[in-house]
């Protein structure tokens, strides 16, 4: 079967989600992409891009036998279960999963000038067309599909099972995006792809541990994006303090123990209570109260950016839809319109501001590594540095950022990272280092399984039976890989 013929079929193959066998297209679709069409800054004193990230993971919850249990979305275990806890929400979830595809059409049909930015995890996508909500996918096709539509939706990169970067094995994190990408473009089209710029971190986490913080970076170029969405305390100017300028683009740029470098454009989310920020569409009121900055010489528009949860919570559930007309309505036309992230960066390089102008920020915690590591190169050398930091303040780390501060990805969670680790290795040295085909459908079967393992839910929630899940999953996988590549 030729790679085209991949694509083809859709967004299932063989009854898993199509994530691999057409990775040259892939790289193709994001050469091809179209020039911009830059938006004029003329006016414009300021402008607010919001971005609605919409999640939910798989468990093997189909069943009452853990060992055996079907693979299904968390979403349908609450419709099965709909009088437990707060599950009663899942039939709400599924219209927020649809309705900015019934938002946007009318938004324009009124004559307005929506903007919105869209982030869906593969699980997610996976999730609801293996429960036949085929709703979900009919509103949201022409959303990436339909010319009349396209310039008020920006759709999001991301990772194909929502894991978390620092904590992934950087070869794995790749796999995630690639295969997001790949279901992406098997769901929408190359074309719809090739317009995918922006990169949306799941659970807004950015490494900081130097070679994996260069390989995140390299990843996300290697993969077409342009730039990516970082959190406000996840980052740093290059001497060590917080970030000034928020509200402008910057260059995050990440050197690795051999002294190589990688950059990418980043856009900042500023901290907040998220949900409840953008569910009342507060970074719009906040972009109203500012003026042009100046950038080079010039005077620019600040864009206040913002991520939330599509689904979670009462105010996004119910307060936004109206506060999103209500603010659609206004910023029409005015001089703080809403901006998508690539509009606005190709509206400002279309000013003049060259990419050089940016200035250049890092992951955190950063300038003390470099601090200790001085002229020396390699992976011993910057170990040692890091334990020099950790010693000089014990808040040190290198488990990079989130969009908690209060959270860690890792401690505490050795029983669920022991056997991911364990499948990771495995698939490297099973599939990967014998070069079998990607479009193979063992190949498939088992990066199904790892990817899905590696979704940060299995830890966000704590120990118990989502750690089970976890290692469920991984159990399978296990069995997967040395059964079918042995």
């Amino acid at each position: 079967m030729n790679t085209s013929e991949i694509l083809s079929k859709g967004d299932l193959a063989d009854g898993l989600p199509n994530l691999c066998g057409a990775e040259r297209e892939l790289e193709n679709a994001a050469r091809r992409r179209p020039p911009p069409a830059p938006t004029s800054l003329d006016g414009v004193r300021a402008a607010c891009a919001i971005a609605l990230h919409m999640h939910q993971p798989l468990i093997p919850a189909g069943g009452g036998d853990l060992a055996s249990a079907d693979i299904i979305s968390n979403l349908q275990y609450m419709m099965w279960n709909i009088g437990v806890g707060d599950n009663h929400n899942a039939p709400v979830f599924h219209q927020c999963y649809r309705r900015m595809g019934e938002f946007i059409p009318q938004l324009l049909a009124e004559g307005h000038r929506p903007r919105v930015m869209l982030d869906y995890s593969g699980t997610l996508l996976y999730g609801l067309r293996k429960m036949g909500l085929h709703d979900v996918f009919d509103a949201l096709r022409p959303l990436a599909t339909d010319p009349r539509y396209i310039p008020a939706v920006e759709w999001l990169g991301t990772a194909w099972g929502h894991a978390v970067a620092p904590s992934t094995p950087p070869a794995d994190f790749a796999l995630h995006v690639r295969a997001w990408r790949h279901h992406f473009a098997a769901l929408f089209g190359l074309e719809a792809l090739s317009r995918v710029r922006g990169f949306s971190p799941p659970e807004m986490a950015l490494p900081n541990q130097p070679d994996v913080a260069y390989a995140f970076v390299r990843t996300l170029l290697e993969n077409g994006f342009d730039w990516v969405l970082v959190q406000e305390h996840t980052i740093e100017l290059p001497e060590g303090r917080g970030v000034e300028r928020k509200h402008l683009p910057h260059r995050l740029v990440c050197r690795n123990s051999d002294g190589e470098s990688v950059e990418i454009l980043a856009l900042i989310k500023t901290q907040g209570s998220d949900t409840k920020l953008v569910g009342q569409m507060q970074p719009w009121y906040e972009a109203r109260s500012l003026s042009r900055w100046p950038l080079a010489g010039r005077d620019v528009p600040p864009l206040v950016t913002q991520i939330a949860d599509g689904e979670n919570g009462g105010v996004m559930m119910n307060e936004f839809p109206p506060k999103y007309f209500e603010v659609v309505r206004a910023a029409s036309g005015s001089d703080v319109p809403l901006l998508n992230g690539s509009e606005y960066l190709d509206a400002l390089f279309a000013a003049g501001v060259r990419r050089e102008d940016l200035p250049a920020i890092q992951p955190i915690h950063q300038s003390r590594v470099w601090k200790h590591l001085g002229d020396r190169r390699g992976a011993a050398a910057l170990e040692e540095a890091i334990q020099a930091a950790r010693r000089e303040d014990h808040r040190f780390h290198m488990e990079g950022g989130s969009w908690t501060n209060n959270l860690s990805w890792v401690r505490g969670y050795e029983n669920v990272l022991q056997p991911l680790q364990k499948v990771s290795a495995l698939f490297q040295e099973r599939v990967i280092a014998k070069k079998v085909k990607t479009t193979e459908p063992r190949y498939r079967r088992a990066l199904f399984l790892l990817l899905t393992a590696q979704t940060s839910c299995f830890r966000y929630w704590g120990q118990g039976l989502w750690t089970d899940y976890a290692r469920e999953l991984c159990r399978r996988a296990e069995e997967t890989l040395l059964r079918e590549f042995a």
